[in-house]
C-alpha cells in the first residue's frame, strides 16, 4: 500500500507533537544523500522504457516505477512528520536507500532473473519503514502494516512467477499502493504536516526526474557527430527541458506550497497534489527524457510512433497534470496549460513521419510560447495584487498555477 501516506496515519497518534511545527522544518543531509539513490533508479526506469516503449513497455515501466517512487515517498513523509535528524533515523533512511539501490539494480532485469531481487528489496524497505514507527500504537493495522503484509509479499511472490502472472501481481501491488491513501483517509485526518518541507521534498524529486532529461540529451549527443543539425537538436531539446522546469519551478512550486499552508485539510492536499500529482509529473518527464535519447543523435531520422508518443505524450501528460493540480488546489481551470496539452497531443500524429529535428523544434517553440503567455498573466496578476494592496508575493502566481 502507499508509502505516500504511510507515516501519516500512524503518526496521528503520536503524543509528542513532533510535527506540530516549531519553526520551519528543513531538509536534512541524510534525505539529500538518500535522493542520490533515486537519481540512479530513475535512470534505470528510463533505460527499461527505452528498450521497449510500446504500450506494453509503458505498463511494465510504470508497474516497476510505482514501488520505487513509494519507497521514496514513504521515507519523505516520515521525515516530514517526525524529527529524523538523529542516529536511529539516519541509519533507517540509509537502509531504505540501500534497498532502493537494490531495486534500481534489479530494474533492467525485473521481468527476468532479477524479479525476486526487486520484490525482496521493496519488502525490506517496507519492513524498515514500519520498524522506524513500531512504537506507535496501531501501526500494524494502518498503511505501514498493510505494506508489509500485502504490497511487499505481492511483489516478492510476483518475482517468483513467470512473466504474465508476475506483471499481474505487480500491477495489483501497485494499485494497492495507489489506493492506500484513500482507504486509510480517515486515519490520516489529524496528521500535522510541515507545510514547507513537503513541497520542497517533492520539488527535489521532480528536479531529479528533470535531470534525467539532461542525461537523455547528453548521452545521445555524446556519441553524435555534433555538426550543426545535432547542435540545433541539442539546443531544442534543452529548451524543452528548461521549459518543463520553468512551468513547475517558476509558476507552480510556490502555489503548491501556499496550498499546503492554507488548506483546511493538509492530508488531502498531500494525497492529491503530491502523492498522485507528482507521480504523473515525474512519469511525464521520464517519457520526455527517453524521447530525447531517440532524437538528438540522428536529427534527420523520422522517429516513428513510439518515440514521438514518449516525447509529445510525456509533455502532454505533464501539462495536463497541472490542470489537475490547479483544480485540486484552487478549483480553477488551468486554461493555458490544458490548451497547450491539447495542441501538443493533437500534433502527435503529424510528427510521426517528420525528422527528429523538426519534432524537437516544434515542441520547443510551443513551450516557449506557453511560458511567455503565462509570464504575461503573472505580470498582470501582480499589478492587480499591488493595486489591491496584498502583501504575499505568492498570490501573484496562484491564479496562473
Amino acid at each position: 500500500m502507499s508509502a505516500a501516506g504511510e507515516a501519516a496515519g500512524e503518526a496521528a497518534v503520536v503524543a509528542t507533537g513532533e510535527a506540530a511545527g516549531l519553526g520551519e522544518k528543513r531538509v536534512t543531509w541524510a534525505e539529500l544523500y538518500f535522493d542520490l539513490v533515486f537519481v540512479f533508479a530513475i535512470t534505470q526506469v528510463s533505460g527499461l522504457l527505452h528498450h521497449q516503449h510500446d504500450l506494453t513497455g509503458l505498463v511494465r515501466a510504470l508497474v516497476v516505477f510505482v514501488p520505487v517512487y513509494w519507497c521514496w515517498v514513504g521515507t519523505t513523509v516520515q521525515a516530514n512528520i517526525r524529527d529524523v535528524d538523529n542516529l536511529r533515523d539516519r541509519l533507517g533512511i540509509l537502509l531504505v536507500g540501500l534497498t532502493g539501490l537494490f531495486m534500481a539494480l534489479a530494474v533492467p532485469g525485473a521481468y527476468g532473473r532479477r524479479g525476486v531481487l526487486l520484490g525482496a528489496a521493496y519488502w525490506l524497505a517496507r519492513v524498515v519503514l514500519l520498524l522506524l514507527l513500531v512504537r506507535i500504537p496501531g501501526v500494524w493495522s494502518g498503511p505501514y502494516g498493510a505494506g508489509v503484509l500485502v504490497s511487499g509479499p505481492l511483489l516478492l511472490l510476483g518475482g517468483l512467477l513467470p512473466d504474465g502472472p508476475r506483471l499481474a501481481l505487480w500491477a495489483a501491488a501497485a494499485l494497492c499502493d495507489l489506493a492506500a491513501p484513500l482507504v486509510f483517509r480517515r486515519r490520516l485526518a489529524n496528521v500535522a504536516y510541515h507545510p514547507a518541507h513537503m513541497p520542497e521534498r517533492f520539488a527535489l524529486f521532480l528536479l531529479v526526474a528533470i535531470g534525467e532529461s539532461i542525461v537523455g540529451i547528453g548521452g545521445s549527443a555524446a556519441v553524435a557527430r555534433l555538426d550543426v543539425p545535432e547542435l540545433v537538436a541539442v539546443a531544442a531539446a534543452f529548451t524543452i527541458s528548461a521549459g518543463l522546469w520553468w512551468q513547475y519551478f517558476v509558476f507552480a512550486a510556490d502555489a503548491m506550497r501556499h496550498a499546503v499552508e492554507v488548506a483546511d485539510s493538509r492530508r488531502d492536499v498531500v494525497r492529491r497534489i503530491f502523492q498522485y500529482g507528482h507521480l504523473a509529473l515525474a512519469a511525464g518527464v521520464i517519457g520526455v527524457a527517453v524521447g530525447f535519447e531517440e532524437t538528438v543523435a540522428d536529427p534527420w531520422r523520422a522517429l516513428g510512433a513510439g518515440s514521438v508518443a514518449l516525447l509529445y505524450g510525456g509533455c502532454g501528460l505533464y501539462l495536463l497534470t497541472f490542470g489537475y493540480t490547479r483544480w485540486m488546489m484552487f478549483r480553477r481551470v488551468s486554461t493555458t496549460r490544458i490548451a497547450a496539452a491539447v495542441v501538443v497531443l493533437g500534433l502527435l500524429p503529424a510528427m510521426v513521419r517528420l525528422p527528429a529535428l523538426v519534432v524537437l523544434v516544434v515542441l520547443a517553440v510551443l513551450l516557449v510560447v506557453l511560458n511567455g503567455v503565462e509570464y504575461v498573466r503573472v505580470v498582470r496578476a501582480a499589478r492587480v495584487v499591488r493595486t489591491a494592496g496584498a502583501s504575499a508575493p505568492f498570490v501573484v502566481e496562484a491564479p496562473v498555477e
